[in-house]
Formats: C-alpha cells, structure tokens, sequence
C-alpha cells in the first residue's frame, strides 16, 4: 500500500489545481482519473469550453463539419495540456477508478490490476452526470443523447427535439439552431427562464423563436421511441418526429461507486456529499470540492472551492463558504444573458426599499457598432444605502460586464460610482453609466 499526503479523486477544476499546488509545495500527492477523456475535468472537456467553442464557431457562420472539428481541436488541446501541467508539478496521476475502502484507503482498479493507496487528506472532486428521468423510452431509444453524447454526432440534424428548457437546453437550443437545426424545446413550466426578470424572460423567448427555436410548454412527455432512424417524442398525447433528441434535465452530483458506504461520509437528502463551510466531509481529513458537493454548478465556484481547501491546508487563509456572495452566471444563448444578485420580483417579495432600471440595448451606440441591438440591461439598487442589489444584463458582452457589478456589490460601492464613472468608448460597460442614472 502506497501513502500520500494528499490524494484527489477526479481531474476537475477545484481538484486539479489543489494537487497542481500541494505538489509545488513539496507534498505526496497523487490524482485519480478514471477517463483519460476528461484529463482536465468536465469544463474543458464536456462542458464550458467545447460548447462556447461551438456557440462562437456558429457565430462565425462554419458549417456544421467544420464547427465540431474546431471544438475537438481544443478540448484535445487542452486536455493534454492539464495533464502535462500536472505531471510536470510533481503529481503521481492515476488512470484508474477509485473506490473508497474505508474512510483512509482507497481501491484503484484498472483492467485487472489493483492497487490499494491511503492519504492523510483526501479530497472528493468527481463532478456530476446527467440526470435521467423515468421517460418511457428515454434510455432505450435510438439517437436520443445527453449534452456530452449530442456534442459527438457526425451529422448535423435537420430536426432536433430537446427535453428540459433550462439553461444547459436553451443554450444547446440558440446553438442548433444558428447552425441551422430546427429546433423544438419541450418544458414542463409554463414558461422559460423562470428566475430571470421577466421583461429578459419574455424577450428571450422571443429572440429564440426568432432564430429558429419553437416550445412545447407546460407539457408532459410521455414517451420516446424509434420509427426507423427517426426518433418520436410523445407529450400531451401527441406525437413529434425528430432526427435526434437531447435531454437537458439538470445534472445530479457523481457519487455511485465511490464506495462511500464503506465509510462515515455522510450525503445530503438531494444526493451530493454533505460538507461545511471549510467543504469537509462529515469525515475528518476528507473534503468534496466542485459539483459533487451540491453547490452552484460552475467551474469558477469549483475554483474558490480550491480556494477555501488550499487556505484550510496551508492555514494561508481563513475564507470560507460563508463568506462566498453575489455569484454570477451566465446563460450563453444570443445574446448572452449575465445575471448577479436578485430581480425586482425578489427585492419586492423581501420588502426592500429599492429603485430600478432598464436600458434597451437599442440605445446603446456599441450595440449600433457591432448591428446588434438585440436585448436589455436592468438593475435594481437600496434607495437608503446606494448599494446596488442585483444586475440582469441581456446583450451582447454581458458576460464581460456583469464582473464589473459583481465587484462594485461585493466592495458595497454605491451604484453612483459607476453612474459617474469614466469608461472607455464604444464599450457595452459604459452604458452602465446610463442605466444606473436614476
């Protein structure tokens, strides 16, 4: 049995870095990957880059062929350049599956071979899969995939049905879509977007149906199967006749065959590894950092998760989960949709004494630049303090912007710092000047 200081379970963002550190440091330590495919973790390799890399293909107007040429180009790029990265910082890595024996050794199994490794600090990052909803059919009928298996077809579908209208759906939607699909979104909620401003929520749908998209609404899929290579979706008593389906239900945290009935890990009622605000375990000595902790989805949360382990290891920093505030996210439809803080409908529901804004894009003289007068930026502050309590950017560059906000909330700078503040022209973050010029 081999010993480490340190042993990560899981190529992800949180992990990776962790193990890429410690080893700098001098520390044992050793990474655990079952998937030579996802050397990296799930943003490079399923996730973020290979879907914005196709969304900004699309943009470019490549075919089909060409666009999914250009994403396998760079995930393989990056996945050989974060194993490079981690093999030259000192770290033993593992292509093998992990399986917790007890709470301090864990099992390696690769083919036939197995190998027994203990640490002294263990750290769960094994991320999420797909959830998969009892829909008769969904499993068993042909060309029906999930958002990794729909990023591999060879041949662009003429008619892509989609099951789920969040995020990851509408994203996948936009993205078909422009690359000339036609797409229909079926969804159990009466409309898309549900947490979003409702003014950005009903000009979405818009925009997507402009581009292409149509919804099925407030509907119940029943069931799917095959007629020849064809793939019918069944809702409402209804039946929808499609090339390819993809299903888009959210994503559940990746914790089945770990083993983790062997130890004193304990999970929450949703599944995920229940953890504190430090992200250790109910098990001292073993932290889950990235999706399978039950937090926000989102590779740049897993990296503060590394941020909280490497300061609870070295004793470098005290920041904690706690401390963690103002989010932002990102919905990459056209255009992108960045949101921090809350809506207007939430600072009402808490009774706050606020203001808010709105600023269509159409008014803004980069937008006129770059012909793109799609969409709306709205913002809401505390009419007492000045602080502003939440931004929905709906344009073009939002993603860019909304990091300016985001700062501004977490320094509690008052909203008229940016409304006089002096931004370079033409930029999308100037407008920032008039949309916060109550």
């Amino acid at each position: 049995m081999i010993s480490y200081d340190l042993l990560v379970i899981g190529f992800g963002k949180a992990g990776k870095t962790l193990a890429g550190k410690m080893a700098s440091l001098g520390k044992k330590v050793a990474l655990v990957e079952e998937d030579t495919s996802m050397y990296g973790g799930t943003c490079i390799n399923i996730g973020c880059i290979p879907t914005k890399t196709l969304i900004h293909a699309a943009q470019e107007n490549l075919s089909f062929s060409e666009a999914m040429t250009l994403k396998d180009t760079v995930t393989t790029r990056l996945n050989k350049k974060n194993e490079t990265v981690l093999r030259n910082s000192g770290a033993d890595l593992y292509n093998a599956r992990a399986r917790f024996l007890d709470n301090k050794k864990v099992e390696l199994s690769g083919g036939a071979e197995k190998e027994i490794i203990s640490a002294e600090t263990i750290v769960i990052n094994t991320g999420a899969v797909s959830n998969r909803f009892p829909i008769p059919g969904l499993l068993e009928t042909q060309n029906v995939f999930d958002s990794t298996g729909i990023q591999h077809l060879q041949q662009r579908p003429q008619r892509l049905g989609l099951i789920g209208g969040g995020n990851i759906g509408l994203e996948f939607a936009s993205l078909y879509a422009k690359l000339g699909s036609e797409v229909t979104v079926f969804d159990a909620a009466p409309a898309i977007l549900a947490r979003a401003e409702e003014v950005v929520a009903k000009m979405a749908k818009e925009y997507l149906e402009e581009d292409g998209v149509s919804f099925v609404l407030s509907s119940k899929v029943e069931g799917l199967r095959n007629n020849g290579e064809k793939v019918i979706i069944t809702a409402d008593g209804k039946d929808y006749e499609f090339d390819a389906v993809m299903y888009a239900m959210g994503r559940k945290p990746a914790t089945e065959d770990l083993g983790l009935e062997n130890t004193d890990i304990k999970l929450t009622d949703r599944g995920a590894i229940l953890v504190n605000d430090y992200l250790e375990t109910s098990v001292e000595n073993i932290y889950a950092v990235g999706d399978v902790n039950g937090g926000l989805q989102f590779t740049y949360t897993s990296l503060d998760d590394f941020r909280i382990v490497f300061g609870r290891l070295t004793g470098s920093s005290d920041y904690n989960l706690a401390e963690r505030r103002n989010v932002p996210n990102t919905t990459f439809i056209q255009p992108a949709l960045s949101q921090v803080g809350m809506t207007e409908k939430e600072a009402k529901e808490k009774g706050l004494d606020y203001k808010a804004n709105e600023l269509l894009v159409a008014n803004m003289p980069r937008a006129h630049v770059d012909n793109n007068l799609r969409g709306i930026y709205k913002v809401i502050v505390d009419k007492n303090s000045s602080e502003i309590l939440g931004a929905s950017l709906f344009a073009q560059d939002s993603q860019e912007v909304i990091n300016i906000i985001k700062m501004a909330m977490d320094n509690h700078i008052p909203y008229t710092y940016l409304k006089n503040q002096v931004f370079t022209h033409p930029t999308m973050s100037e407008n920032l000047n008039d949309v916060f010029n109550f």
